[in-house]
Parts: C-alpha cells; sequence; structure tokens
C-alpha cells in the first residue's frame, strides 16, 4: 500500500522544472504525493499581493499536511518563500526543506532557519519521506546528503 500525502512545494518559479523531480524522488521511495503549490502549469495571474495571499497561498497551504521547501540558490532570498515558511508554521503544519543538488547552508530561508524544529534533508526519496513523515529530526550536511554529525546552529547577529 502506498503512502498518500498532501503537500505544498514552496519553491521559487526560476524552480518549476525541479517539481517533477522532487515528486518523482519522492514517488520512487514509496510515497504518492497530491501538489497544491502554485507553479507554471498552474499560474497565477494576480498582482495584488493580499489577494495572492488570502485567495491562493492560504488555500493551498491549509489543505496541505507538510509544506516542504525546495531549497536552491535563490530560495533565501525569496519573500513568498519565506512568507510561506511563516505561515505554514502559524498553522501547525509540518515543513521540511530538501535541499536541491548544488544547494548549501547559504541557500536556507530565514524563516526555516528559525524554526526550532525545522527538518532539512538532502536529495535522497527516503530521506525526505521520513522527514515527510516525521521519522526525522535533525538537519543533513547538504555538501553530502547525510545526517549532520554536529548541530546546525546559526549565529544570530546582534547591533549594538
Amino acid at each position: 500500500m502506498t503512502d498518500k500525502k498532501n503537500i505544498f512545494i514552496s519553491h521559487v518559479h526560476e524552480d518549476d522544472d525541479l517539481l517533477p523531480k522532487l515528486k518523482n524522488l519522492i514517488g520512487r521511495a514509496g510515497m504518492e504525493v497530491r501538489d497544491s503549490s502554485i507553479n507554471s502549469e498552474k499560474p497565477n495571474y494576480a498582482t495584488n499581493l493580499n489577494y495572492i495571499k488570502e485567495k491562493y497561498l492560504r488555500p493551498h497551504i491549509d489543505w496541505a499536511s507538510t509544506l516542504v521547501v525546495l531549497i536552491t540558490r535563490d530560495t533565501a532570498q525569496s519573500e513568498w518563500v519565506n512568507w510561506e515558511i511563516r505561515y505554514a508554521i502559524d498553522q501547525g503544519k509540518n515543513v521540511v526543506g530538501v535541499f536541491a543538488q548544488g544547494a548549501t547552508d547559504a541557500d536556507i530561508p530565514e524563516e526555516l532557519l528559525k524554526l526550532g524544529d525545522a527538518v532539512v534533508v538532502g536529495w535522497q526519496g527516503d530521506r525526505v519521506v521520513d522527514a515527510i513523515n516525521g521519522k526525522i529530526t535533525g538537519w543533513d550536511d547538504p555538501s553530502t546528503g547525510n545526517p549532520r554529525t554536529t548541530p546546525y546552529w546559526v549565529a544570530r547577529r546582534y547591533n549594538c
């Protein structure tokens, strides 16, 4: 029996081509995902930011049990990705980051870094499925895709 999950993949639109690859990776690991994210196949032509959040993003994130954050070179700079993470956290959603190939710790969105119980895994189907199912509690090393041997902490900067 295949495990089925409703997810929302938070990503920058320049990475739309990675969405089917991520879903295939998850599928090969034994999980069927139904994805409600907005992408070029389901474009959003609205221009009012509040309308986009209220009518497009919130309902799609609310429907999903897990927000999967596709971490790539441009992810950390995306205000939309950070907003989606914050909204999902506020709704009590499971939030899982997935390093795309070539991504580094510098690419992790700030809101994901703030999340104390965040899970961030490498581009490995079994790891992604286990993270979605809540079986992983730590972070992977983006350079190896393996669990970190030491915890990952971010030093915050404060102005004196």
